[in-house]
């Protein structure tokens, strides 16, 4: 992809600034410029900035599950998009459960008491859930809107009465979970977020650009763990069937210039499965299925040394 000299010397002008702005503070995120075009996105910061490149940024190998955990650490379990197929999924030992959202088809309540099930049978000391874009049932104006459809494209949903489902987390009883909001446990501060970039009319659908950027200007400033359903850019967010990158860009402006965590928990893209690390925050795509809703992938396990204050 071709860019004029105008455009190279602005994202350079622009990269200055930001750079001028980090020494006082985190720096505030504004709207990208390229926000509404992932993949363009990438290639060009990729290009001007090296931003997506190797020495800081690249892939990192999953820790073994058998591996011992060090003394003073917590080990966090990390999965995502289950998508209803849990029983053939081995959980491993670990301290804290994370599911990144999409543990059901639809959301409907059959499916989320299923789920909540099987998490009293884990055997972790907390379960920390948040919803993805097929927890329908957990977007209350996305079912506001559904029912009122004259065409169903989700039948089994749209059926649903508002008593049956307006109350649907109450049903997630054996876990944390998160909507928009945080919670600190071994003395981590967890913040949780369902949103993404509109995909296909699914749950907790937003535009790019100024209406995300809204949900990820709520992240407090001092989250050690960031758990969203969607990836950012440039991080295990590439589809190879459309040979386009999917993340959203002010998530990852959010996340490398005012937030960094040590760890940014997601899914969503089911073939960005792995770990990727910017030198800062390590990116977990903890997809459980493939993109063919298998259930191939296994959890993946991230220790990090507990805080002087725990």
């Amino acid at each position: 992809m071709a860019f004029t000299l105008s455009e190279i010397m602005a994202a350079r002008r622009q990269q200055q600034q930001q750079q001028q702005r980090s020494g006082a503070a985190r720096g505030a995120v504004e709207v990208d410029e390229y926000s509404s075009n992932p993949t363009q996105a990438f290639t060009f910061y990729n290009i001007n900035q090296g931003r997506f490149q190797p020495p800081h940024v690249h892939m990192v190998d999953p820790l073994p599950h058998d591996a011992p955990k060090p003394p003073g650490y917590t080990r966090f379990v990390c999965i995502s998009d289950t998508h209803s197929r849990t029983d053939a999924i081995h959980m491993p030992y670990g301290d804290v459960f994370i599911h990144a959202g999409d543990f059901t088809e639809l959301g409907l309540p059959s499916e989320v008491k299923k789920f909540n099930d099987w998490l009293g049978t884990l055997p972790y000391d907390i379960k920390i859930v948040i919803a993805g874009n097929h927890e329908l049932t957990f977007d209350q104006e996305f079912m506001a809107d559904l029912i009122k459809q004259d065409f169903y494209y989700f039948p089994s949903a749209s059926k649903l009465k508002p008593e049956n489902y307006e109350n649907v987390q109450s049903l997630l009883t054996n876990c944390i979970y998160l909507q928009d909001s945080e919670v600190t446990v071994r003395g981590f501060h967890i913040y949780g977020s369902p949103w993404q970039p509109w995909y296909y009319g699914w749950g907790f659908n937003l535009p790019r650009g100024q209406a995300l950027l809204d949900k990820w200007n709520q992240i407090p400033d001092n989250t050690d763990i960031l758990v969203t359903h969607c990836p950012p850019l440039g991080f295990l967010d590439w589809v190879p069937r459309k040979m386009q990158r999917v993340g959203c860009v002010e998530l990852l402006n959010t996340v490398q210039r005012r937030v960094q965590p040590k760890l940014h928990v997601f899914g969503h893209i089911h073939e960005g499965y792995g770990m990727m690390t910017d030198g800062t925050s390590t990116y977990i795509n903890a997809s459980a299925c493939t993109v063919n809703f298998q259930p191939m992938n296994a959890p993946i396990v991230f220790d990090l040394p507990n805080p002087r204050s725990t």
